[in-house]
């Protein structure tokens, strides 16, 4: 029996047609199941809560992008009980770019039905998890520039709203501990906490990061000339930036921030409220078992 969380408004309609080939895989192969359709924001947390604290033994099959893995990943109560599968239809689907999972929904559904599972890592932060990046600074700037867009859909929206950003760049005040190390204080133009790789679609801001080594890769971008952004923006997208000497890079398994001005951060794409201003974030190994 499994159970199948989807947002029916994601990746602009991708979802809805995923849904028609994972009922087809699910019946070719003789295995019940029930659809369970979000209908407001944050509603797959509820769901998964549900769905978890109901069964002992629960098939999840997520139909979504980065930010519907990440509700249902925060409503999950007991990992020891659940194994999740991923159909990628978001409008990023950055999480798989690190994971490996299929793109196609006919091939992530014969993954689940083989049954092959492993662990992945994810983010903890206090209360709160993150399956892929957790950052601050430029990420978030474009993120909430993303969402006054209204005549762009889609990447297109999103490459606007980066250049913008590039284009009025702002810097952002913090301290960073690193596996309780002495404070470090920096204004960054961005930070990255990876367990994964990818954010915005493709830019590829933790190239080391990896998702079942209990590890996080944690990239420091450091305030910059302000005319030399739009120039470095090639080594964004491709990784590069790592070699740059306003870039550092911490491999660890927990930090400490402490935003000392009013930056937010986000999870998996989801922007997290004003009021998180000192953080501890730890990578959680060997709990979240998925269809792999």
């Amino acid at each position: 029996m499994f159970d199948i969380i989807l947002n029916p408004n994601g990746g602009h309609g991708a979802s809805l047609k995923a849904l028609k080939v994972v009922e087809q895989c699910l019946k070719d192969a003789n295995q019940e199941y029930t659809i369970h359709k979000t209908e407001y924001a944050g509603h797959a947390i509820q769901l998964a809560k549900e769905l978890n604290e109901a069964s002992e033994d629960l098939k999840l099959i997520v139909l979504g992008g980065d930010g519907t893995f990440n509700e249902v990943l925060n409503g999950l109560t007991d990992l020891s009980k659940v194994t999740m599968g991923i159909i990628p239809c978001g409008s990023g689907n950055d999480f798989i770019k690190a994971s490996g999972h299929p793109k196609k929904y006919k091939e992530a559904m014969d993954i689940i039905l083989e049954g092959s599972t492993s662990y992945v890592d994810y983010i903890k932060v206090g209360d709160k998890r993150c399956l892929n990046v957790a950052g601050a600074g430029m990420d978030v700037d474009v993120l909430t520039k993303y969402a006054t867009v209204k005549k762009l859909k889609g990447k297109a929206a999103y490459y606007y709203s980066l250049f913008y950003t590039l284009a009025h760049a702002k810097f952002h005040h913090m301290e960073i501990s690193i596996n309780g190390g002495e404070p470090l204080e920096r204004s960054v133009f961005m930070i990255g906490i990876g367990n994964g790789q990818f954010i915005g679609g493709g830019l590829k801001v933790c190239p080391n990061g990896v998702i079942d080594d209990g590890k996080l890769d944690v990239v420091i971008i450091n305030e910059i000339k302000k005319s030399k952004i739009i120039a470095k923006l090639p080594k964004f997208l491709s990784g590069k930036h790592l070699a740059c000497d306003f870039t550092e890079e911490f491999i660890t398994d927990n930090l400490h921030i402490k935003v000392l001005d009013d930056s937010q951060f986000q999870f998996d794409g989801e922007v997290q409220p004003v009021e998180m201003k000192e953080m501890d974030m730890v990578c959680v190994h060997n709990e979240l078992k998925m269809y792999r």
